[in-house]
């Protein structure tokens, strides 16, 4: 009986972690607010925002230089277009949501190296203990 009780213990604290989608929706484009022209000698910054439990119906607003970029949703990848050189990317609350979603207090952010030609990722996770962070991402 406790083995039984650990595991469904166990079970329910991991399913409130976020894991990586494997087909990643992009954001829609009346939800990419900025960053999207090309520039001469720029950078690509790709966020990816997890799919989990926590925070799973709201959007979270990306903050690229703590100017909003865009309102992603679970399980969507977000491309922008960014001047070459270290660029701050947050997350925050969804201010642009008048539900309970936007009444929330989230803000982190992460200074990001966006070289000249390359891609920079970072990758937007949701986790029990810590809920929402942002981490440079090392996958393609």
């Amino acid at each position: 009986m406790r083995l039984m009780c650990t595991a469904l213990c166990v079970l329910l604290v991991s399913g409130c972690s976020s894991y990586r989608s494997d087909h990643p929706e992009p954001v829609p484009q009346d939800r990419l607010l900025g960053y999207q022209a090309a520039l001469d000698n720029g950078s690509t910054l790709v966020v990816h925002r997890d799919i989990g439990m926590l925070g799973g119906g709201c959007y979270v607003a990306v903050l690229i230089d703590r100017t909003v970029a865009a309102r992603i949703g679970i399980g969507e990848v977000a491309t922008f277009k960014v001047p070459a050189g270290e660029r701050v990317v947050g997350i925050a609350t969804d201010t642009a949501d008048d539900t309970l979603c936007g009444k929330g207090s989230l803000y982190r952010e992460i200074m990001v190296q966006a070289p000249a030609g390359h891609d920079a990722r970072v990758r937007i996770v949701s986790e029990n203990k810590q809920g929402f962070a942002i981490l440079q991402d090392k996958t393609p």
